[in-house]
């Protein structure tokens, strides 16, 4: 495994550490503030269990992240690399510190079944800076849950919505609410929603202002949309 900590030139950090199969970006943080992070799809446990571990070296003060893990990529990243922080639900694991949190997301769901992508999205906005609410099983089959729990996300920084089948949960929510919000469309419902085609065109669609989309089953791309929003709207509040 390539030393990050080795400069490609003298008096220069390298920007790059060169595995072999994959080129680390090591300089990533400094251009945007946040680190790379490693999709598990498609890699093997080693290539994953290389990459991350090149990343704690190089950002040892903060958590980095892996994502869709499969069982044999967690079971040797739990095996092999001290002090990692595993979560099955969100096929995903950390290393290193999470940042402290500024402002807060509320991630709110549908159902359980929308639970792995929610939990991604969960562990994303924590990994890049934020703090997180969780709201769980209050899709719009029974609106007196989501009126409920109202209060929770209410005054949150940016709001994601998780839910599958016809995807409305996000039109809802954002008539509640007047903060950023991020839907998330899962490839949860019965055969006409297509693996989540119909939330995904359902959200897209949505008549509340206010709402974006980001793609099927992308909490990642939710929760750090949504992190960076919340801790930037703490910084300039």
């Amino acid at each position: 495994m390539t030393d990050p900590s080795a400069p490609s030139d003298p008096g220069s950090d390298p920007v790059t550490a060169d595995l072999g199969f994959a080129r680390v970006d090591l300089d990533r943080a400094r251009r945007t503030g946040d680190p790379e992070v490693v999709y598990g799809a498609g890699k093997t446990p080693e290539q994953v269990l290389d990459i991350l571990a090149t990343l704690h070296a190089r950002h040892p003060d903060r958590a980095v992240l892996a994502t869709r893990l499969a069982p044999e990529a967690l079971a040797l990243l739990g095996a092999e690399l001290p002090g990692v922080r595993l979560d099955p639900l969100a096929r995903a694991a950390t290393l290193g510190p999470l940042p402290e949190p500024q402002g807060t997301v509320a991630v709110i769901a549908a159902g359980t079944s929308d639970g792995p992508v929610a939990a991604e999205a969960t562990l994303s906005v924590q990994v890049h800076g934020a703090a997180v609410r969780r709201v769980d099983d209050v899709g719009v089959a029974g609106i007196h849950r989501l009126l409920e729990a109202r209060a929770e996300f209410a005054d949150a920084d940016c709001v994601v919505v998780v839910a599958g089948m016809e995807g409305a949960l996000p039109s809802v929510v954002g008539g509640l609410v007047g903060v950023p919000l991020v839907a998330v469309p899962t490839s949860v419902g019965y055969g006409a929603s297509f693996d989540g085609l119909a939330a995904l065109l359902g959200m897209l669609n949505s008549c509340a202002p206010g709402v974006v989309v980001v793609n099927i089953d992308n909490g990642y791309g939710a929760g750090v949309h949504a992190a960076r929003v919340a801790r930037n709207a703490r910084r300039r509040g």
